[in-house]
C-alpha cells in the first residue's frame, strides 16, 4: 500500500478519534436534545457495595451513606464481604442493623460474584452501585433518583469529581477526566452515554442482568444491558461523588490498564454492538470504545509512515508535482512535531512539578501505553477478575 495512503488513515482515524467525535456529538446533543422528566416519590432504594480488604475506607464510607439525605425508611445498605482477611467484616458489623446488611462471604469470589448475590437480596426497586472508596455527596442519590420518574430511564450515572490532588498523576488525569466527562454529557443529552461512573450509578433492579463471573467492567457491562433492552443510560451532574487520584503515578497507572483490559473483553460480550445496523449507541461504542483502544497501534504507524516518507523525500531529488498531496515540507514540520510532543511528554515524566505543557502529552501517552498493556494481559489472560488492592 502507498505510504501516503497509510499516513492519512492513521491521521485521519486519530483525528476523528479525538476530536472529530467530540464535535459531532456535541453538535447532535444541541440538535436532538432528549430532556429527562425529574421528579420520584422516593422509591424504596437498595445501595450495594463490595468489599475487599477496605479496613481503611469502609467506615468512612458508611457515615457518608447514613447522612445521606434521603429517608432513611425508603433506603436499604447491603455490604458484601468478599473474603476480605483484614478488619472489612468487623467495621461493617459494628454499624449492622435492619437498615445496614453485611453478607459476609468466607472465600473470595470476585465483585461480579457479590453483585450477583446482593442483587437477589435486594429490596429495592432502585439499585444504587458504588464503590468502598469514594465519599458521596448528601444530595446524591436523591438526585439520581429524580430520573426515573422518566420512564424511558434505565440507568442513571453520577458525576465524579476529582479533590484536590497536587501530584503529576493527579493533575493529567485532573485533564483526561473533564474530557472525558465532556463526551459522556453530550451523548447522555442526544440519547445514552456508554456505561456509567463505576463510582456511582443506578438502575432499575427489574432490569439488572446476572453478571458473568469473570466480569472485569461492571459499570459498563449492566448499562450497556439496559440500553439493549431500549432504555436510556443517562449522566446527572447533580449527583456527585468525590474520589483522590492516586499520588503514585504507577498505581494510576495499573488501575487504567486493568480497565482497559476490561473493554477488550466488553468487546465479546457486547459483539453485537458492532453490527453498524444496531443503531446509533452502535456508532457510539465503536468511536468512543473501539478506536480508542486502535489509536496506539495507529499512533506508531503514524510516526514510522511519517519517518519513512520524510526520509524518501530527502534522499529524492524534487521534480514538479512530486508531493501531490501537500507540500514537501509537510511531512518533516508533521515528524518534528511528533518528536516534540512525545519530547513534552518525556519531560512530563520525569519534572516532579506539574506542567499543563508537559502533563497532557504525559498523560495521552501514558493512556494510549495502558492500552498496549491491557491488550496484551487480555491476550494472555493475565488480567484476573480478582482485583489485587494497593495506595489507598
Amino acid at each position: 500500500m502507498n505510504m501516503h495512503i497509510i499516513f492519512f488513515f492513521c491521521l485521519s482515524l486519530i483525528s476523528y478519534t479525538y476530536f472529530g467525535y467530540p464535535l459531532i456529538i456535541y453538535t447532535l446533543s444541541h440538535f436532538y436534545k432528549k430532556p429527562v422528566l425529574r421528579h420520584y416519590p422516593y422509591p424504596l432504594v437498595s445501595v450495594i457495595i463490595s468489599a475487599y480488604n477496605e479496613e481503611k475506607n469502609i467506615e468512612s464510607k458508611i457515615r457518608s451513606l447514613l447522612e445521606l439525605n434521603y429517608p432513611a425508611e425508603r433506603l436499604e445498605i447491603l455490604i458484601g464481604c468478599d473474603g476480605s482477611t483484614d478488619k472489612t467484616r468487623e467495621i461493617i458489623s459494628r454499624y449492622a442493623n435492619d437498615r445496614l446488611k453485611l453478607i459476609s462471604f468466607p472465600l473470595r469470589r470476585g465483585k461480579p460474584s457479590v453483585l450477583n448475590d446482593l442483587v437477589s437480596n435486594a429490596n429495592g426497586e432502585i439499585l444504587i452501585f458504588t464503590d468502598a472508596r469514594q465519599r458521596l455527596d448528601n444530595d446524591s442519590v436523591n438526585q439520581l433518583v429524580k430520573n426515573f420518574s422518566d420512564q424511558r430511564i434505565g440507568s442513571v450515572s453520577g458525576e465524579l469529581i476529582f479533590e484536590a490532588e497536587d501530584s503529576k498523576a493527579g493533575h493529567g488525569m485532573g485533564i483526561y477526566w473533564e474530557y472525558e466527562k465532556f463526551i459522556r454529557k453530550c451523548e447522555s443529552s442526544m440519547g445514552s452515554m456508554l456505561g456509567a461512573t463505576g463510582a456511582l450509578y443506578a438502575i432499575r433492579k427489574e432490569l439488572f442482568s446476572r453478571l458473568p463471573e469473570d466480569l472485569i467492567l461492571d459499570d459498563v457491562y449492566i448499562p450497556m444491558q439496559i440500553v439493549r433492552k431500549n432504555y436510556r443510560a443517562i449522566f446527572d451532574k447533580k449527583a456527585k461523588v468525590y474520589d483522590k487520584v492516586f499520588s503514585d503515578p504507577k498505581i494510576e497507572f495499573q488501575r487504567k490498564v486493568r480497565t482497559l483490559a476490561g473493554n477488550y473483553q466488553l468487546f465479546n460480550y457486547l459483539k453485537t454492538l458492532f453490527n453498524p445496523f444496531a443503531g446509533k449507541i452502535s456508532w457510539q461504542f465503536f468511536s468512543h470504545k473501539f478506536l480508542r483502544l486502535v489509536v496506539p497501534f495507529l499512533l506508531i504507524v503514524l510516526f514510522i509512515s511519517s519517518a519513512l516518507i520524510a526520509a524518501k523525500i530527502g534522499t529524492v531529488p524534487l521534480k514538479s508535482g512530486d508531493s501531490p498531496y501537500f507540500s514537501v515540507y509537510f511531512y518533516w514540520i508533521f515528524l518534528l512535531l511528533q518528536v516534540i510532543f512525545y519530547l513534552f511528554a518525556i519531560l512530563g515524566a520525569t519534572f516532579k512539578h506539574t506542567n499543563r505543557l508537559f502533563d497532557i502529552p504525559y498523560m495521552f501517552c501514558v493512556m494510549n501505553a495502558a492500552a498496549i498493556s491491557g491488550l496484551y494481559r487480555f491476550l494472555n489472560r493475565k488480567q484476573n477478575v480478582l482485583w489485587k488492592k494497593t495506595g489507598i
